[in-house]
């Protein structure tokens, strides 16, 4: 029975000499995802001025959760005009008349700042936030100028005189 043990012990001793180990690196690689949308039912946003009241105190059209976010992350969200005067037949319009306004939507993004911005031919920030969003709104507000700048750029003969601009939101990871 003693050798019995004696061989079982050296076998386990055996074993253990012979034992190995390895080791495996496990990496978790995060790349920035940010997605934003513009509602649909959205894209077309109209300040009308039709009352003597409208081209003194300005209109506004305001899309509740025009824009919805994801961002792994911070983020920041700008818009562009594509251009920075507008022209209908041979008047011009400057953007810069024009203010956006973002606030918190529905489900509004935490930890963000909402700064308005006049519209111009350069990107302007008008979102920030520290952390991530999954799904968060954005309600726009569009301010038309008031105090009569625009009492000059009616064309006669139209019906309405109309000024066009396309804006390009944008996000990026900050």
């Amino acid at each position: 029975m003693k050798q019995f043990l004696f061989a079982a012990a050296g076998l386990l001793a055996f074993a253990n000499v012979n034992a190995q180990s390895n080791t495996v690196t496990l990496n978790v690689k995060l790349k920035p995802v940010q997605t934003l949308i513009v509602t649909a039912a959205q894209n077309n946003v109209d300040l009308i001025y039709q009352t003597e009241a409208d081209y003194t105190n300005g209109v506004s059209s305001k899309k509740d959760n025009q824009l919805t976010i994801y961002s792994t992350g911070s983020y920041e969200v700008s818009v562009k005009s594509e251009i920075p005067t507008m022209t209908s037949g041979n008047k011009t319009m400057d953007v810069s008349g024009i203010q956006v306004v973002p606030t918190s939507g529905t489900t509004g993004p935490l930890n963000a700042t909402y700064t308005p911005q006049m519209l111009s031919g350069n990107v302007q920030t008008l979102v920030t936030s520290t952390t991530g969003a999954v799904n968060k709104q954005i309600s726009i507000e569009y301010k038309g100028a008031d105090g009569n700048k625009y009492i000059d750029n009616y064309i006669a003969g139209q019906d309405p005189t109309t000024y066009t601009t396309t804006l390009t939101y944008s996000i990026v990871s900050k």
